[in-house]
């Protein structure tokens, strides 16, 4: 949402002709009027022109190939994807489609080259296919996010929406709890959360709840579960459940938020101690698996390569594969694991 977001009211353009429910999903209110600011105007929000011709090329097709996919939705709308499912599988298939096309054509162009070169005609046609086919697949895991099928793209963004919720919740019970602390309403203190830019992905979620307030009219408690259902970090979502359950039980919120902030800041503490546990013993390990006994089994195999007459080739071979190759490729592998923790934690 933009920084406009409480300014005006957005509706999709695909979405104003019919509201669609679930099955077994009824409409919670009847119709009513939502007092906008003043000086606010209803507006149009259409999709972004890439989408507009995929919907335009593949919206029948998919339309008639698909049905209702409850997964999808919530994965989209976990991951702030501004598309409806048919309009998201609409996009993946023009996408997919595309990078066809090119792979084919440049796999011919390829093959052409290589037909006037007097290649055989089985190198040629293992060629053809390979330049063919790689792009293709990577096109499709891109679009479809295999190997979990079509949901895997929204499931990751949403998964790591969900990372980003987990590093940024503990500073955010703290602003909640300081905010409750001067007896400022709830809707109030999710809204001045909302602009605390520096809380990330916590204040989008917030942004959302006071849209819901602000702009659709719904209620504070109603807003709140909606966002808790919608959320896609587990404890995010377990506070905002916390905070329906309390208020509507009639306890206070003030002692919940301090608890809260202060488990969060008690799991902070413990995530941190694991994580530097986990870097200790990655440290010991890369002192020995890449520094040591890299070391020894150079000299060990330059010995063996003085002292042999017969398998001193072979030696050398093996000690261009350890310094080349096992060296650079087991320390990649320690950056890899270290930075993947970093984005993880």
């Amino acid at each position: 949402m933009g920084s406009s977001a409480f300014e005006k009211l957005e509706t999709r353009g695909t979405l104003t002709k019919t509201k669609r429910f679930r099955p077994g999903e009824e409409s919670e209110k009847a119709a009513h009027m939502v007092k906008l600011p003043k000086g606010a105007k209803p507006v149009n929000v259409s999709l972004p022109p890439k989408a507009q011709v995929a919907w335009r090329m593949f919206g029948k097709f998919v339309q008639a190939r698909t049905g209702s996919d409850p997964e999808l939705e919530d994965n989209l709308l976990k991951a702030h994807i501004r598309l409806r499912p048919e309009e998201y599988l609409a996009l993946a298939w023009m996408n997919t489609t595309f990078a066809a096309v090119g792979a084919v054509v440049a796999a011919f162009v390829a093959a052409l080259f290589l037909l006037i070169l007097n290649i055989p005609i089985t190198t040629l046609l293992i060629i053809f296919g390979l330049v063919a086919a790689i792009p293709i697949f990577f096109s499709y895991m891109y679009a479809f996010g295999l190997p979990v099928g079509y949901h895997g793209k929204p499931a990751g963004m949403a998964k790591k929406r969900g990372h980003k919720i987990d590093k940024r919740i503990s500073g955010a019970m703290s602003f909640i709890s300081a905010m409750a602390s001067a007896d400022v309403p709830v809707d109030v203190i999710f809204k001045e959360l909302s602009k605390q830019t520096i809380y990330g992905e916590v204040a989008k979620e917030a942004e959302w709840i006071t849209r819901d307030t602000e702009l659709l009219g719904l209620d504070i408690l109603t807003a709140i579960r909606k966002a808790a259902q919608r959320s896609p970090s587990s404890k995010f979502s377990d506070f905002l459940q916390g905070v329906v359950t309390t208020s509507t039980s009639g306890g206070q919120l003030k002692p919940y938020f301090l608890v809260k902030a202060e488990q969060f800041e008690k799991e902070d503490r413990l995530e941190m101690r694991k994580k530097m546990e986990t870097l200790g013993m990655l440290a010991e390990s890369f002192v020995t698996v890449v520094v040591a006994f890299p070391l020894f089994l150079v000299v060990i195999m330059a010995i063996m390569a003085l002292i042999s007459k017969t398998g001193s080739g072979f030696v050398v071979l093996l000690l261009y594969v350890v310094v080349a190759l096992m060296i650079p490729m087991s320390q990649f592998g320690f950056i890899f694991v270290i930075w993947n923790m970093e984005q993880e934690g």
